[in-house]
């Protein structure tokens, strides 16, 4: 028997991101191939153009899983009955811009966005942020959208998880997939940390193994991996002379498929989630930890031990989260 049609909603879908991502949604990438989709589409009134040629090419393209498009610039009608948000849409920090600018900008953003989430979204709707700054953005929506449970909305590390697994890839000469259990702890910034200190890889024809026994250079994992996670977005807009988008869209379907679908037997991924006061990280911020998913529900992985390195990085993460919260707070007043 056909499944329900699942109501996806993607606003800023006629940006960069947006379209990369639609078509991977209407394909199956995030829901699987056997989901039909309603896709729901928002931007601003200056980019109705765009996304009324975004919509021309999802017809066109005659996705045999997409059972509809909606396409507007009215927050209310896009998420009218959504399950699925992902909050694309934000406000980019421009040339001589101050951070308390672009945060102001966002607070407004959100605030609004999630009013019309909390009138019109399906009760069960799980939102995914990816957004800058994505961790506090989250938290405004949570804020402003208190009937969605706050379970139900996250933010976007999985990018940095999936870059931190790409560079030790590449690294070790082997191929992504025998490499898992990464950690991003903190914020989607420079200040966030990618952790190997639970990873493994498993060569080919061997058993799995620690991924610093492998790499045998903890002071590349300690700084130049590090550093290179951490400033690989900077590093794309360099070379692109644009921000990420391919590898955005590509993780904003991974954290969506695996929230739903479940996480692999013994494997976790990162989420920016409401922290609860695991690994001593306070509570009231949105911070990356790693978890598992089963039954769309997440969980904190819990009981791995941190050493000193890592409770120093962890604390200045959530130090810089706790910061961005005052001043997103202080743009409410």
């Amino acid at each position: 028997m056909a499944k329900e049609p699942v109501r996806v909603l993607v606003t800023g879908a006629a940006g960069q991101i947006g379209y990369a991502l639609v078509p991977m949604i209407a394909r199956g990438v995030m829901l699987g191939s056997d989901q039909p989709i309603i896709l729901h589409m928002l931007d601003i009134e200056p980019a109705t153009e765009a996304l009324n040629g975004v919509k021309m090419e999802l017809v066109d393209a005659a996705f045999p899983l997409l059972m509809n498009v909606v396409a507007t610039t009215d927050a209310m009608v896009a998420c009218k009955g959504v399950n699925i948000a992902v909050m694309v849409g934000g406000f980019p920090r421009k040339e001589g811009m101050e951070r308390k600018d672009v945060m102001s900008k966002n607070v407004s953003i959100y605030k609004a966005q999630a009013s019309a989430l909390e009138k019109q979204a399906a009760p069960d709707c799980k939102v995914l942020v990816v957004a800058n700054p994505a961790n506090t953005n989250a938290l405004i929506l949570k804020e402003f959208a208190p009937s969605i449970p706050e379970k139900n909305i996250t933010c976007l590390t999985r990018l940095d998880h999936n870059r931190a697994l790409g560079q030790l890839s590449e690294r070790l000469k082997i191929h992504v997939g025998q490499v898992k259990n990464v950690i991003i702890w903190g914020n989607h910034s420079s200040t966030q940390y990618p952790d190997v200190n639970h990873a493994t890889v498993t060569p080919t024809n061997s058993e799995e193994k620690p991924v610093r026994s492998v790499v045998a250079d903890d002071n590349w994992l300690n700084t130049e991996f590090v550093t290179t996670v951490q400033q690989r977005g900077a590093a794309i807009i360099k070379a692109r002379k644009l921000s990420s988008a391919l590898s955005a869209a590509s993780a904003a379907c991974d954290h969506i498929r695996d929230w739903v679908l479940g996480t692999p037997k013994g494997t976790w991924v990162s989420m920016g989630v409401y922290s609860d006061g695991s690994y001593g990280i306070q509570s009231g911020i949105i911070y990356s930890f790693p978890v598992t998913c089963d039954k769309g529900q997440w969980s904190i992985f819990q009981g791995l031990k941190i050493d000193d390195f890592s409770r120093e990085k962890m604390d200045a993460t959530a130090k810089e989260l706790v910061e961005e919260k005052t001043l997103a707070y202080s743009c409410l007043n």
